[in-house]
């Protein structure tokens, strides 16, 4: 059973914040991740990317010359891939990149990368009531006082997130703030550190543990 350490507003320790989530076996947890984080990449791909082809160029309908006869090599069109404003061979064209993966699979991946990222775990009381004003320099502050260096890309999670947290984060380049209901993958693996409050902790149970 995974544990860390809980801190206060101040950066004190205040307790100790046990956690049980399902996780994939060892010998397939980087496997399952893996197809997880590769499907995410995947489905955000637009697939928009098209090129036109030498029957969808406009022009080239004539011959620009003769067969024979002009010492030059033949050509049948000005819009061959072989020609300046010409078609592209082979070129991008609209597709779907999604892939497919069973929802119990998704969570599985979900809760092993998170379970595995608890060295860089930090757990926090609710600090909510400490932002009445939504001041940046506040948050940012609590930041230091909970370890983080300002160079670490780090992710918040809570519960629910209230307007003064939401505008004390907007201008820290370097925190993302989520949902505990609203996991994602990519930035849990991204993230340098993990801060969690305590009620996100029990949230995170509650909707992804089984």
């Amino acid at each position: 059973m995974p544990s860390t350490i809980i801190r206060n507003w101040s950066g004190e320790e205040v307790g100790q914040a046990d956690f049980e989530l399902k996780v994939a076996k060892e010998e397939n947890a980087s496997h399952i991740v893996h197809r997880a984080l590769t499907r995410q990449l995947n489905n955000e791909r637009q697939g928009t990317a098209s090129s036109k082809t030498r029957a969808e160029v406009r022009g080239g309908g004539r011959k620009p010359w003769r067969q024979k006869g002009t010492g030059r090599a033949r050509a049948g069109s000005i819009r061959s891939p072989l020609w300046r404003g010409g078609g592209v061979s082979f070129g991008p064209r609209p597709r779907d990149f999604d892939l497919k993966m069973n929802r119990k699979e998704r969570r599985l991946a979900l809760r092993t990368a998170f379970v595995s990222r608890v060295e860089d775990l930090i757990v926090v009381e609710n600090f909510a009531e400490q932002l009445s004003q939504g001041k940046t320099k506040e948050l940012a502050l609590a930041l230091t006082r909970w370890q983080l260096q300002p160079e670490q890309k780090a992710l918040l999670i809570l519960a629910e997130i209230p307007e003064t947290v939401e505008r004390a984060s907007r201008n820290i380049c370097y925190l993302k703030v989520i949902k505990a209901d609203g996991l994602n993958l990519h930035e849990i693996l991204t993230a340098h550190k993990i801060i969690v409050t305590v009620e996100a902790l029990t949230k995170i149970q509650e909707v992804y543990g089984e």
